[in-house]
């Protein structure tokens, strides 16, 4: 965080890394005003997995996990909102290469296609998930292809299976029921991710995710800013409301600011651009969430020191 001057502009403000949005859904939504709005990064955690790889270059810069990988049966298969190119059904647990149905070959599919992260359905509370085996196989056959797996993890017991089974990131803070402090130390002892995604809730399943990354995070829990953009009416670009939320579980200050400028899973925006905020600096620690969402894209070289 350093205070400069705008060359284009001639304002005063913070430069700050670039933001990313951790959990966003492409096929949704218009990203083409993400950067004016402040976010120069996004990871689509469900999408189809070639149209993916022809996104041009630009900004945002996209990183992604191609299609959800489910079982037959599984969320999201059949919702209106995913179309069959972004859903990848596995049979089973073969970790073979071109195994027809099987782990590896789901797993090969979207990495053959440049996906930095693969993303699994455990959805236990809308359909049949993946058995252990086959969990375990998902996992093992990414990490051979040095690439990191995300789960949706919802239903009794599935965050314990993620943790199990060596899954390094959750997509949604877990928001369906309390975690124990037990299952929350191994899911930091395991260096497990969580990206936020508070601000889709509402009621009881909100106070919970809260509750649930207020002590994940007081016990050095690693968490990521993440909206899941496409779901719902949410703000295109910085989401006040995420940010407030995420105040409210305790991740305040320089932690706040790290959700937003996490480079997992080697998604940030190249050093060419940077966030910029106009003005000064909150005094109030409270309206640092305010202040964040009112950042912009802008190229590095506009940003003149000022000391």
């Amino acid at each position: 965080m350093r205070s400069v001057r705008r060359a284009l502009t001639g304002e005063s403000g913070t430069m700050l890394p670039a933001f990313v949005d951790h959990h966003v859904h492409l096929h949704l939504v218009d990203s083409s005003d993400l950067p004016r709005r402040g976010i120069a990064a996004v990871v689509d955690l469900g999408g189809d997995p070639v149209t993916l790889a022809r996104r041009p270059d630009g900004l945002p810069h996209v990183a992604y996990a191609g299609a959800f990988l489910t079982v037959p049966g599984g969320y999201p298969a059949g919702r209106p909102w995913a179309p069959e190119s972004i859903v990848r059904v596995v049979t089973g647990s073969s970790r073979h290469p071109g195994v027809d149905g099987g782990a590896r070959t789901a797993v090969d599919a979207q990495a053959d296609a440049g996906a930095s992260v693969i993303k699994v359905a455990l959805h236990a509370d809308a359909g049949p998930v993946p058995d252990d085996d086959t969990l375990a196989a998902i996992v093992e056959s990414a990490r051979e292809r040095g690439i990191a797996v995300v789960a949706h993890a919802q239903g009794d017991g599935q965050v314990e299976r993620a943790i199990d089974a060596g899954v390094s990131a959750l997509a949604h803070a877990p928001f369906d029921a309390p975690l124990s402090r037990r299952v929350i130390s191994r899911a930091v002892a395991a260096g497990q991710a969580w990206i936020s995604t508070l601000d889709i809730h509402r009621g009881e399943a909100r106070r919970l995710a809260i509750a649930n990354v207020r002590a994940f995070a007081a016990r050095g829990g690693r968490v990521l800013y993440g909206t899941d953009l496409g779901n719902g009416p949410l703000p295109v670009g910085l989401n006040r409301r995420e940010l407030l939320a995420l105040h409210e579980a305790g991740v305040r200050g320089d932690a706040l600011v790290a959700t937003l400028t996490d480079p997992w899973p080697g998604s940030t925006a190249t050093d060419a651009v940077s966030t910029f905020i106009a003005g000064p600096t909150p005094t109030d620690p409270d309206d640092v969430p305010t202040w964040l969402s009112r950042g912009t894209v802008v190229p590095t070289e506009e940003l003149t020191r000022v000391d």
